[in-house]
């Protein structure tokens, strides 16, 4: 049984933690939170006998194998490497860090310290996306795709209300091609790898962060438009096109529903059952990593491209982020 701490105590945490003692393989041990308040109204719900407010006696702890971090964009490169100095697992929320420098320098940190670092993109392990990726000879030679994710945010009134949250500052690392956009970006990762150039455009908001955008990947005999926006909503689903059918996918990030329809015949329906709380398939994923210390997994390659990518396109869009500045310096 993995003994796992989280940092962090917001909904999302709590759905990890669900989805992690769902997969029978992890036990929550420890809550970080910045006061002890927040602590234990989180340990309320689950029971733990480890709260902290220092997340370095939190990285010291002999009582804790892997660590869950759910902190803002901007956090999640120093916390990670705290943790996995200490020798510690750690499965992080994605973007895993806020740019390609942090990224390469978490993956030399895993491999030095012989621990998995795991970048928690539910999508790549749900059994429809697995589907997916077995059905695409199906569609014959590979010649359009659109992924789409476009939603428009809870927090953004309050952002046209002069507050200053999160989601809409670059202080934390955020954004839309950061956050929405990334669903879609990562997938198209996971599918085909990187591509041969990328080509990005946006709208940035007067913090400083996109609020919608796109991005044209080429592949060479195919390409991948990716749309996104944190400040309205789409109906449309994905779509993948070939020259003998295509596949939609009903929202992306899910992957709710996956249909083939061969180019001239009938619709298919390739869906399978998956969990309510889809976040259980990374929690097995990241435990049967940790089983069989797997340091140098194929996640981490796909991470390292994805960081690429989002950083060529915020240099295309001009968004900039103080971690960046902190990361140029170093150098």
């Amino acid at each position: 049984m993995i003994r796992l701490a989280v940092v962090g105590t917001n909904w999302i945490t709590r759905q990890f933690v669900d989805a992690a003692h769902e997969s029978g393989k992890i036990k929550l041990t420890a809550v970080y939170s910045r006061t002890l308040e927040q602590a234990q109204a989180f340990s309320h719900e689950y029971p733990v006998k480890h709260l902290f407010v220092s997340l370095e006696q939190m990285a010291q702890s002999d009582d804790i194998d892997a660590v869950y971090i759910a902190s803002p964009n901007a956090l999640h490169a120093e916390q990670a490497q705290l943790f996995m100095r200490h020798k510690k697992h750690v499965i992080c929320e994605k973007p895993l860090a806020s740019n390609l420098a942090e990224v390469e320098q978490l993956v030399a940190c895993a491999r030095a310290n012989q621990v998995i670092l795991f970048e928690a993109f539910k999508t790549a392990s749900l059994p429809n996306f697995i589907t997916l990726r077995q059905a695409l000879p199906e569609v014959g030679k590979l010649r359009k795709a659109l992924f789409n994710y476009c939603q428009y945010s809870s927090r953004y009134q309050r952002y046209l209300d002069g507050e200053n949250p999160n989601t809409f500052n670059p202080a934390w690392s955020n954004g839309s091609i950061m956050d929405i956009g990334y669903y879609s970006l990562a997938s198209a990762v996971a599918l085909w790898g990187e591509p041969l150039s990328v080509k990005a455009q946006a709208t940035l908001l007067a913090s400083g962060v996109d609020a919608h955008g796109a991005v044209l990947m080429n592949y060479g005999d195919f390409d991948v438009t990716i749309l996104h926006s944190k400040v309205s909503d789409s109906l449309l689903p994905s779509e993948i096109q070939g020259e003998a059918g295509s596949l939609v996918i009903e929202q992306l990030s899910h992957c709710q529903r996956v249909t083939l329809t061969a180019r001239g015949g009938k619709t298919r329906e390739l869906s399978q059952p998956q969990h309510i709380n889809t976040m259980l398939y990374e929690a097995e994923h990241f435990a049967a990593l940790v089983a069989s210390h797997d340091v140098n997994h194929a996640g981490l390659a796909s991470s390292l491209i994805t960081a690429k990518l989002l950083t060529e396109i915020r240099r295309q869009t001009g968004v900039v982020f103080p971690a960046d500045a902190r990361n140029a310096a170093a150098v």
